[in-house]
């Protein structure tokens, strides 16, 4: 890779400048494109739609790069587009100055996604915020508004 390549691609956003932001704000200021989308988004062709505190809504649109043998889209690629929801949803409620990574996550898979189901649409929402563990939920839907999995996952709120 290029050393102008590697310039390009998105970098994970500095501690100290979300320190003074609450988590609704960074991911607004995200969705607004004022603060870069993360480095992952890109490849897994996933984007933050919506943002409230305590709500997050992502869409993603899965093609062929994403397939298992079976030839429907990669249960890995579901669980991220979830984990990025239900996690996002927990950033959404924090305060200033902290931040979370995911201790559990649990998916249930409920049809199978095909590459040419179009992009789909994953809301979540926080379902409990303590000092230092939160929980979300999160639903997977097509565009034809059919669930196609649902899961949960608990959060570690730490201090920066």
């Amino acid at each position: 890779m290029s050393a102008q390549a590697a310039v390009q691609m998105p970098q994970p956003l500095p501690r100290e400048r979300l320190a003074g932001l609450a988590g609704h704000e960074v991911l607004a200021m995200m969705l607004a494109g004022e603060l870069p989308v993360p480095p992952f988004a890109p490849t897994t062709r996933i984007d933050l739609a919506e943002v409230a505190p305590g709500r997050i809504v992502f869409t993603g649109t899965p093609d062929r790069a994403f397939l298992n043998p079976m030839g429907t889209v990669h249960g890995g690629w579901i669980a991220t587009i979830l984990d990025s929801a239900m996690g996002c949803a927990v950033h959404s409620a924090l305060k200033p100055g902290q931040l979370y990574t995911t201790t559990s996550m649990t998916v249930n898979y409920v049809r199978p996604l095909l590459a040419d189901s179009g992009e789909v649409r994953c809301e979540a929402t926080t379902t409990h915020q303590g000092a230092r563990l939160a929980t979300s939920e999160g639903k997977l839907f097509d565009q034809k508004g059919r669930l196609i999995a649902h899961g949960s996952e608990t959060c570690m709120i730490l201090d920066l």
